[in-house]
């Protein structure tokens, strides 16, 4: 799945999960580090951290670069811009979608109240 472009449903789950978006942001602001390092950012253990990082090596957002006995883990940004990109038009789609639905809603609120109105109308003659 590494090389393979994320679909939006592999995306979302890995993006949906708030430690992840949190290792992302701090891999972001350090540009490299430790699952140790990492860990002390987020509430959880390493050992989930390290889960995460899998996670996300897995899909091809992190590269783990082993020097001595640490990994070190960078971000790919183009992949991570690639995500952003592929969630803009998950958002662009869902944004149309909502406005359709909105216009039938408001289309059936006025078609509603057209019987009322015009009953208020031959009463009033």
């Amino acid at each position: 799945m590494r090389a393979a472009v994320l679909k939006d449903d592999e995306l979302l789950a890995v993006v949906v999960d708030p430690i992840r978006r949190a290792l992302i942001d701090e891999l972001l602001d350090r540009g490299e580090a430790t699952a140790s390092a990492l860990a002390g950012a987020v509430p959880v253990t390493r050992q989930a951290v390290t889960k995460h990082l899998a996670v996300l090596d897995r899909v091809g957002f992190v590269e783990p670069h082993r020097m001595g006995r640490e990994v070190r883990y960078s971000l790919r940004v183009e992949r991570v811009d690639a995500a952003a990109a592929a969630l803009a038009r998950v958002a662009s789609t869902w944004d149309r979608r909502l406005r359709r639905i909105k216009h039938i809603a408001e289309s059936l609120h006025e078609a509603s109240k057209a019987p009322d109105e015009a009953a208020d109308t031959s009463r009033g003659s």
